[in-house]
């Protein structure tokens, strides 16, 4: 009877896991190109943020080199438009870095891979997202759960973390924080509003919150992109002269809308010269920006396809010393099949890995500004680190 009973519970269980779509972690413990076994703790997996269109977050977790149940835990969120977590975790804060040199690509081979020994995970555990549904190996099973926004992008990282922490109930007492930059600057502190705002309600799983970090952050205000021009006139690109000019001219106006000849004349020198220089890293060789998009306009090779091996937007081979020379190794390393079965990529998921998605997939601008949400979270006694 009892045995007849356990199997019936068995039966069931996996039958909600099969409906629910939810499917257990993956703990990687090598990759492609890396010798050896990592030295750290890799998971990776999905959680479901919208059960109506099937719509399922990526995340990599690496827990904190140092003491894991006791430095903090951080989410991060890279900027977009929509483009792969992958890019902070290999090219920024994480601890592994592609090796810059000329890769051949001959068959079998990918890029190799180095430790990096000053990660942010010597001091914290980093919880990487792909977001919004669609960016880096996120995805959707129906297309209408591409249609996302600002808003809504945000109640989804709200809801992730909530049945993340709710898997994963032994990071609860490390103190959380909430991290992004550039596009993700948006998001944080919206994110870390609403996680309050749950911790007020008393709403369980309680999160640890104890602030935010952006950098580089977009509020969505034109000092976004107004700052660009004394900021280019401190760092010596733009002459004290054209500074003048539209500082006297264009008179605090957005200066990709201006009034009278004279200012549209300078911005027009100012534009010009700012195309001359990589304006990520003004001391980097200024190289072609490569992040590879899908050319056509429709969301049908995000969806549920069964992979064919052939990359449809190869990104062109920079020279070496380009920085955009990454992004080229990246675009390669993911769409390996031996690198997506090592992350547990769900087959058929998605057709290609591309860094960023660049207006191909629909989404909605409605946060006309972030400052409201930087007052309110501060205001509730919450840190906060803006750097740029």
């Amino acid at each position: 009877m009892e045995a007849q009973l356990l199997s019936r519970l068995l039966f069931l269980l996996l039958g909600f896991i099969i409906v629910s779509g939810e499917a257990a972690p993956t703990l990687v413990t090598s990759l492609p190109g890396f010798d050896g076994a990592l030295p750290f703790h890799l998971e990776t997996g999905y959680v479901t943020v919208d059960e109506e269109h099937g719509s399922e977050l990526f995340y990599y977790f690496i827990e904190s080199e140092g003491d894991p149940r006791r430095d903090p835990v951080l989410l991060w969120l890279t900027g977009g438009d929509r483009c792969s977590v992958l890019s902070a975790l290999l090219f920024e804060m994480g601890p592994l870095r592609f090796v810059i040199e000329p890769y051949d690509g001959a068959a079998g081979t990918v890029p190799r891979l180095h430790y990096h020994p000053y990660s942010w995970t010597k001091a914290a555990s980093v919880l990487f997202v792909d977001s919004p549904v669609g960016a880096g190996f996120s995805f959707s099973r129906h297309p209408r759960g591409y249609d996302v926004g600002e808003v809504s992008s945000s109640l989804q990282l709200k809801t992730f973390l909530t049945k993340w922490f709710t898997e994963h109930p032994d990071f609860l007492s490390n103190h959380f924080y909430v991290g992004g930059d550039s596009y993700a600057g948006k998001y944080v502190p919206i994110v870390a509003q609403k996680i309050s705002e749950d911790i007020e309600a008393g709403l369980k799983p309680t999160i640890n919150l104890k602030g935010y970090l952006v950098g580089n952050p977009i509020t969505g205000e034109a000092i976004d992109m107004d700052s660009r021009v004394p900021y280019l006139h401190g760092v010596g690109v733009i002459s004290d002269q054209l500074y003048e000019t539209i500082m006297e001219n264009c008179h605090g106006e957005p200066y990709d809308n201006p009034k009278n000849v004279i200012c549209a004349q300078a911005m027009d020198r100012f534009k010009a010269l700012l195309e001359e220089i990589y304006d990520s890293q003004i001391l980097y060789k200024k190289c072609n920006y490569l992040s590879p998009t899908p050319n056509d306009k429709t969301t049908h090779g995000r969806i549920l396809q069964q992979e064919t091996g052939a990359l449809k937007h190869p990104p062109p081979r920079p020279q070496v010393d380009c920085h955009g020379y990454i992004t080229y190794l990246a675009y390669v390393w993911a769409n390996n099949n031996i690198t997506r079965e090592n992350l547990g990529i769900k087959e058929g998921s998605m057709g290609e890995w591309v860094r960023c998605h660049e207006k191909d997939l629909p989404f909605t601008h409605d946060i006309e500004s972030s400052i409201k949400y930087h007052r309110n979270i501060t205001s509730k006694g919450y840190r906060a680190l803006v750097y740029r």
